[in-house]
């Protein structure tokens, strides 16, 4: 396990100190209340984890309890309040039972210094890279994984990873062998080990760009001899328009959007679309609003994201595009725990 610390760009806001900010705990009138309520709904709940974790009951059971709770909880509460909770959750002693999944302290632990990083990525898919680390877990903690791995976040990630694959395989269908593809925040592309067109090389090229200098070199050895090349990037060397990246038939951002503020979120579609050829297809994904295991992702795992539902996304794209040269689509993953955005130019 590296412990390399990525040092962000401070665009791209993935660390928890840059998710953290936002309204003031005291701009709510019944915040004191409101906390002290919290605290002792979450106190019981935790309680009644622990005491069945100590009975040796199904880990699978508990931790699904426990994630349904802390949903109902967040719901219930105002967003200042369950920021508020958050850490009271964290410190509860029940955090080392579910910390023994390998997937929830690989994401609470943040060995590579940011959220959502490409190796808790692998967990999600079950990559062989993660192996070593899910064989190791305690028996309590592969039980746990088995759960977190087929919770309904995890199985939309790999929903998403499939159907990039299906994307960039239907545009270099339509587009040709001059096919040219972009993926911002790049990760370990996986989505590409699946790729006909890559395999049966009908692309001219693919730049998978990542701040991660271990992502970025993880794509360059697996993907060594292919048209696939691995360039250390970030969203701000995109806007500030310090790197040449040239013009692509299609462009995606997949699980960047998550940390982006709107602002940023508007220049980066605007830019993109700037980079696309006539005909080109733009898509950017979001983890929407409300799924079930939210709660569960904010505290034990340590993973903050900007949630967005239908409307926020349109708001991303109505502030990024002109109707007459763009068609845009705005649309859900089969389980609706993850939005997309597409943003075609008409030719």
């Amino acid at each position: 396990m590296s412990q390399l610390k990525i040092v962000l760009d401070g665009e791209s806001l993935i660390t928890p100190d840059a998710m953290a900010g936002g309204t003031a705990a005291g701009d709510y009138e019944h915040f004191d209340e409101q906390l002290a309520i919290g605290r002792g709904e979450i106190a019981l709940m935790l309680e009644l984890a622990r005491q069945r974790s100590e009975r040796a009951e199904d880990p699978r059971s508990i931790i699904d309890y426990v994630a349904g709770a802390l949903h109902d909880i967040r719901s219930r509460f105002h967003p200042n309040v369950w920021k508020a909770l958050v850490p009271v959750v964290q410190r509860h002693p029940v955090s080392a039972f579910f910390l023994q999944d390998p997937f929830t302290r690989w994401s609470f632990e943040k060995p590579r210094g940011y959220s959502g990083d490409a190796h808790l990525l692998d967990f999600i898919y079950g990559h062989p890279d993660a192996a070593d680390e899910i064989a190791a877990a305690t028996p309590t903690g592969k039980a746990l994984y088995d759960y977190t791995k087929d919770a309904s976040s995890s199985v939309a990630v790999r929903e998403r990873r499939d159907l990039l694959t299906r994307y960039v395989d239907q545009v270099a269908d339509a587009r040709g062998a001059e096919t040219e593809i972009l993926t911002i925040a790049s990760g370990h592309l996986r989505e590409a080990d699946r790729s006909v067109a890559l395999r049966e090389q009908r692309l001219k090229r693919w730049i998978a760009l990542d701040q991660d200098p271990l992502s970025v070199g993880s794509v360059a050895r697996n993907f060594q001899g292919t048209c696939v090349e691995a360039v250390n990037g970030s969203v701000r060397s995109i806007l500030n328009g310090k790197q040449k990246l040239g013009q692509f038939d299609f462009i995606y951002a997949a699980g960047l959007y998550d940390y982006l503020a709107e602002n940023v979120a508007v220049k980066l579609t605007q830019k993109c679309l700037q980079m696309l050829k006539p005909g080109g297809l733009f898509l950017f994904a979001n983890f929407a609003e409300g799924i079930r295991v939210e709660g569960y992702m904010e505290t034990f795992m340590n993973w903050e994201l900007l949630w967005r539902n239908e409307a926020d996304m349109w708001r991303i794209v109505n502030a990024s595009i002109d109707r007459n040269t763009v068609e845009p689509q705005v649309w859900f993953g089969e389980n609706r725990n993850i939005v997309y955005g597409t943003l075609q130019l008409r030719t």
